[in-house]
Parts: C-alpha cells; sequence; structure tokens
C-alpha cells in the first residue's frame, strides 16, 4: 500500500474548459423522465405494496437473507466498484473481478458505468459550484431553498439532460475492454437485478409464493433502500454532519449514511482524499467497503491500495 497526498479525481483533459451550463435550465427528454420516474416510484410502490403482500405469511428468514444478501452486495457494487473502482481507481485488480464488480454496481440501478463514473467525476471536478451534477447548493435562499436544493441533489438532478461533454470523463473505460462491455450490457444486469432474487426465493422455498416475495423484498424493497442510502450521500452529506478535513466544498461527514452506505457517509473525509481506498479513517468510522478492499488485497485479488499518509492527514485536518 502507498501513502497518499491529497489529489483530484483523474479525468481526460482535466483543464479544458467546459461549455457554460445553466443547472436549473438543463432538462431532460420526456422519454429519460418516464424511464426515471419508474425507476424511482416502482420499487416505491413495492415498498408500500409489500405489507399487503405479505400479511400474515409472507415474510420469513428466506426474504430477510434475501433483502439483506442482495442490498449488501448491490450496495458495495456501486461503493467498492462503480466509486472506488472506477471512479477513483483506489485499487487495483485483475479484468475479471473488475467485470464482476461492475455487474453488482449494475444491479443498483443507477445508471450504466460509463454514465455513473463520468458523473461523478464531473462531481468531484465541479464540487458545490454550479457545475456540479448534483449538488445541494445554488437553489435559492432559506428553507424553501433548502428543501429544493435537498430535492435536486437527491433524486431531482435525474430528471435533468446530462451536461455537455461527458465522454471526455470516461476515456479510460472505453479504452477497458471488460469496463466497455459491462456497461454496454446495462439492460442485462438490470433484468438480473430482479430475476436472481425472484429466482432464489421460488428455488429455496419450492413455491411461487417464494418467487413472489423474493421478488419483492430482494428486489422492490432492497432496490428502494439501495437508491435512498446512496442518494443519500449526494444530499445529506453535503448538509448535515462535521468537516474533519479542508475541502473546497461542503461534503460533510455523516455517522448514521457512513455505517448504512458502507462506508461512503465519511464524505468531508473522501472529498479531502478523493482517490484513497479507504474513508473511514478513525478507528471508530466504520468503513465495510474499504474491509472488502482489504480482504481482496489479503487473497492477492487486490493491489496497490492508496492510503493518506499520517502527514497528509495532519496537513489537511481543520483547526478547530
Amino acid at each position: 500500500m502507498s501513502p497518499l497526498e491529497k489529489t483530484e479525481t483523474p479525468v481526460a483533459n482535466p483543464e479544458a474548459e467546459l461549455p457554460p451550463v445553466n443547472p436549473t435550465t438543463l432538462r431532460a427528454s420526456l422519454g429519460v423522465r418516464i424511464v426515471t420516474l419508474i425507476v424511482i416510484f416502482v420499487p416505491l410502490l413495492g415498498v408500500i405494496a409489500a405489507p399487503f403482500a405479505v400479511w400474515g405469511w409472507g415474510f420469513g428468514w428466506t426474504d430477510l437473507g434475501l433483502l439483506i444478501g442482495m442490498y449488501v452486495l448491490t450496495a458495495l457494487g456501486i461503493t467498492v466498484g462503480f466509486h472506488r473502482l472506477f471512479v477513483h481507481r483506489s485499487f487495483e485488480t485483475f479484468g475479471w473481478i473488475k467485470f464482476i464488480w461492475a455487474i453488482l454496481g449494475s444491479m443498483a440501478i443507477q445508471g450504466s458505468l460509463q454514465q455513473w463514473v463520468g458523473m461523478h467525476r464531473r462531481h468531484h471536478q465541479h464540487s458545490d459550484t454550479p457545475h456540479d451534477p448534483h449538488s445541494p447548493l445554488h437553489r435559492g435562499q432559506g428553507i424553501m431553498g433548502l428543501l429544493r436544493g435537498f430535492w435536486h441533489a437527491h433524486m431531482g438532478w435525474f430528471f435533468e439532460a446530462n451536461p455537455p461533454g461527458m465522454d471526455r470523463y470516461v476515456k479510460d473505460l472505453n479504452a477497458s475492454v471488460a469496463p466497455r462491455v459491462a456497461s454496454t450490457l446495462f439492460p442485462v444486469w438490470v433484468v438480473l437485478s430482479f430475476l436472481v432474487p425472484a429466482i432464489l426465493g421460488g428455488v429455496i422455498t419450492l413455491s411461487w409464493i417464494g418467487t413472489l416475495t423474493g421478488l419483492i423484498w430482494g428486489g422492490l424493497v432492497r432496490l428502494f433502500l439501495v437508491h435512498h442510502v446512496t442518494w443519500s450521500v449526494n444530499s445529506a452529506c453535503h448538509l448535515w454532519g462535521f468537516r474533519p478535513f479542508k475541502s473546497d466544498d461542503m461534503s460533510r461527514n455523516n455517522v448514521l449514511f457512513g455505517i448504512l452506505a458502507m462506508g461512503e457517509g465519511w464524505h468531508n473525509t473522501h472529498h479531502a482524499f478523493p482517490n484513497s481506498a479507504r474513508h473511514g479513517l478513525r478507528w471508530w468510522e466504520l468503513d465495510v467497503s474499504y474491509w472488502v478492499i482489504r480482504a481482496l488485497a489479503f487473497f492477492g485479488l487486490a493491489w496497490n491500495l492508496k492510503l493518506p499518509s499520517k502527514e497528509a492527514q495532519a496537513r489537511e485536518r481543520r483547526m478547530a
């Protein structure tokens, strides 16, 4: 493992001039907005329907296992795979492992690998400025401005068109076979995201009811939880929490989402050291994603883990 100084997220041509963007006027096409509504609200409807579907019979140990198992796998697909591996290149691994992480991240249904990486690299390059695609700031003053900003950062930004020039952020992915193929096959991974828990539920219980409840709990409910926990890093972790390190934005460490989001909630630490494989640098800051990366390294499946040195941490720590 090598010490890591404070560095910027790697992007192609970072000094290139961006065309002016007014984020308040960008609007996606009708088709994109309809699909986005379906992806967001169908899982919500699943949560609402779940108590009626499972009342008295439809929830058991199998359903609980599928809910937790699918949540952990797809959430780690985002945190370890999409975020720390592909966006920030916090560690290196074999091509076939990259492909697995790309599948698991895609099964969280937050966009294809290339879309997710491109948008997140832009976020880091322009964090909490008007060019940031999902900053909760710049949405007006007072309580209404705060609410509009929270909505935009949490999920409203999905309804806006992608900023121009996004391809420049993912040239490295386009040049690599495994990420490029995995991103192209995104619709397949979306189907598997629901098919896997449904099939497992049916096989384990040997019943069609098990198939239905597996789909509900391991599919819809799990997706709802993964979505809103992940999106809360964009919204809540730029509004509420503490800031132990210097950064040029309003990113904050949030204990709740540090736990629920597998270590991603230590967001100020991440923005101070964006390429670090570890976000929870203190002993009490739980970082499940880093534990997984360390486990991969222990078995020789990951290497070149990037970590901030003690000197770098001291230099970037904010004075009380």
